[in-house]
C-alpha cells in the first residue's frame, strides 16, 4: 500500500510550487528530457497556468496526458489540444496518446479522481489490472458521462505506477471520502488498485 501524504486546502498557487520543485529536481538530476503525465478535466488547467510562470527550461519537459477524449484536438473536449495551447509556446513538448505509442517511465504521475473512483479514464466498469499487458488503452466509458460523451484513451494502471512518484489533486468532500477509502484499503475502485499498487510516495492536495 502506498505511503500517502495530505496536504490539506492547498491553493492553486501552492500546488504549482510544489510540481515546479519536483520538475527542478527532475532536471538537476539528469541531462535528457523530464517526463511527466497530467490529467484533463477542468481542474488542472488553473494550476499549470501556475506552473508556467516559473524559471524552469520547459524545452526539457515532455508532457504525457493520463487520457483523452476520441476527438479532434482543435474539439473543446480535447485534453490534448488544451495542453498543446499551455505547454507548447513555452516550449515543452505534449504527446499524442496513440495505441501503440511506447510510454516512458515517468518522473511524475499527476492524477486526478472522479467521485466514483476512476483516475484517467479507468472507470470502475472497466475493471482495470495492476497487470495489464497493455500501456495505453482505448475504452468507452459506460455510464458515458453526460458532459463528455465520447470514446476514450487511456494510460493503464501500470504505466500510471511507472513513474517516480505521484501526485493527485483531489477537490470536493465527496471524492475526498471516496479517496480516502482508498487510502485504507475498504474499496476496490480504479484508485484504490492504484495505491494498493504504489511504491513511490504518493501525495495528495485538498
Amino acid at each position: 500500500m502506498a505511503d500517502v501524504t495530505i496536504i490539506e486546502r492547498a491553493s492553486d498557487e501552492a500546488i504549482a510550487d510544489w510540481l515546479a520543485a519536483r520538475l527542478s529536481e527532475a532536471m538537476d538530476a539528469g541531462e535528457g528530457p523530464v517526463t511527466i503525465t497530467v490529467p484533463g478535466g477542468s481542474t488542472p488547467f488553473p494550476i499549470i497556468e501556475k506552473l508556467l510562470e516559473h524559471d524552469l527550461d520547459f524545452s526539457r519537459l515532455v508532457v504525457w496526458p493520463n487520457d483523452d477524449r476520441i476527438v479532434p484536438e482543435d474539439h473543446e473536449a480535447s485534453n490534448t489540444g488544451k495542453l498543446r495551447a499551455l505547454f507548447e509556446p513555452a516550449g515543452a513538448e505534449v504527446v499524442t496518446l496513440t495505441i501503440m505509442e511506447a510510454v516512458p517511465h515517468f518522473d511524475l504521475a499527476w492524477l486526478g479522481m472522479g467521485a466514483d473512483g476512476h483516475i484517467a479514464s479507468l472507470f470502475p466498469n472497466t475493471d482495470p489490472q495492476i497487470d495489464e499487458e497493455r500501456r495505453i488503452i482505448r475504452l468507452t466509458p459506460d455510464p458515458l458521462p453526460p458532459e463528455a460523451p465520447f470514446d476514450r484513451i487511456s494510460l493503464t494502471l501500470p504505466s500510471l505506477l511507472d513513474s517516480a512518484q505521484i501526485a493527485f489533486v483531489i477537490r470536493g468532500s465527496d471524492k475526498r471520502t471516496v479517496f480516502d477509502d482508498a487510502v485504507s484499503g475498504q474499496s476496490d475502485l480504479p484508485v484504490a488498485r492504484l495505491l494498493k499498487g504504489a511504491s513511490q510516495p504518493v501525495t495528495c492536495f485538498t
